[in-house]
């Protein structure tokens, strides 16, 4: 099918006026919009069957669909994908809105996680869909590292951050590891760390086995790779990302089968499957992303929408992200604002508390 984007460009303006106020009016009510309201709106005088003629020729196009034989239209995904990059009008987040999200910040705590909590459920409740924070990694240079042995099959990898932060997590050890082993895979990984974050260290560890391979043994190898697993392995990315609103969602009047979509989602996000979907998107530049429905893979099966924006530290390096998940027939032109607003300022107030 030819792109949306020239399929924008090659609609007269009758035929994009009328599209345009169709998805306008299915976004406001959720119901299928008949040639008749259209006709009302229209800035020309024409007929209702010249209207459906125009509404044929775009449900031709893939931009229309038809629930019922007698109804009237509603968007289909490709039509809102192209109302949302071509058609969509933007202003700023309104007073009230801007006010309820600037309350959750308002204060001088250092608590970085509750700040950010409470950000979602404003978030949620501003918007009346689910909200998700992803929380920033904690990305200070490392000082130190240690592994402590705890039982034969437990043990304990420690990292102190130049910054005074302390973090631990438990993790089971390769069989047959030693206290000298442990030792030797600790002064291993400290002669590395200086100037570095976990990051750049994990990034860059394969390497330095590899070209130092005589000064550490095979025990100490293994150590090296469980102990830092256990560090960044999949847990430690889900504990970052925070859900609110999910009553939003589950409250909205739809068909049994649209609903049981909706809890599939969120049993998805609460046992955090799939969650590498979302850290991707906050590593693809700044700027408001929008997903529709099938656009994206952990929300395809629920047909639902997000919307969501990376936020930054000051040194402009995407640490996390804020989105919000609703209908496909979200507001578009109120939601993507106060997204966007409120990862400029997450990124403010993320930075100043560091």
């Amino acid at each position: 099918m030819t792109d949306a984007n020239s399929i924008l460009q090659d609609m007269n303006d009758r035929s994009r006026e009328v599209f345009r106020i169709l998805v306008e009016n299915y976004l406001d009510t959720g119901g299928p919009v008949g040639s008749r309201t259209l006709t009302r709106s229209l800035s020309e005088k024409v007929s209702a069957a010249t209207v459906r003629n125009v509404m044929q020729d775009l449900e031709y196009l893939g931009l229309l669909d038809s629930p019922h034989v007698s109804a009237g239209r509603i968007p289909t995904q490709m039509g809102l994908r192209l109302f949302v990059d071509g058609l969509l009008q933007m202003g700023d987040p309104s007073r009230q809105d801007r006010e309820m999200i600037d309350r959750t910040l308002g204060d001088n705590s250092s608590d970085v996680g509750g700040m950010l909590d409470r950000v979602g459920a404003a978030l949620s409740g501003v918007t009346h869909g689910a909200s998700l924070v992803l929380t920033p990694k904690h990305e200070a240079e490392l000082r130190h590292i240690e592994f402590v042995s705890l039982a034969q099959d437990r043990a304990l990898v420690v990292l102190v951050f130049s910054d005074g932060h302390v973090e631990n997590r438990l993790f089971t050890p390769p069989p047959g590891q030693t206290p000298s082993s442990m030792r030797e895979a600790a002064n291993f990984l400290n002669a590395l760390i200086e100037g570095r974050t976990l990051s750049d260290v994990r990034k860059d560890l394969q390497g330095e086995i590899e070209r130092r391979r005589q000064e550490i043994d095979s025990l100490a190898h293994e150590m090296i790779e469980s102990g830092l697993a256990a560090w960044e392995d999949e847990g430690s990315d889900q504990a970052r990302l925070i859900v609110r609103g999910r009553a939003n969602l589950l409250s909205e009047d739809g068909a049994p089968d649209e609903l049981e979509k909706i809890r599939s989602l969120f049993d998805d996000l609460e046992r955090k499957r799939d969650i590498a979907e979302f850290l991707e998107l906050t590593e693809e530049g700044d700027g408001v992303r929008i997903f529709i429905g099938s656009e994206n893979k952990l929300f395809s099966l629920s047909g639902s929408s997000l919307v969501v924006s990376p936020y930054m530290n000051a040194d402009r390096k995407i640490i996390g992200a804020v989105g919000v998940i609703g209908p496909t027939r979200l507001n578009y032109g109120r939601i993507v604002p106060i997204v966007d607003y409120t990862a400029q300022l997450v990124g403010k107030m993320v930075s100043d508390r560091s």
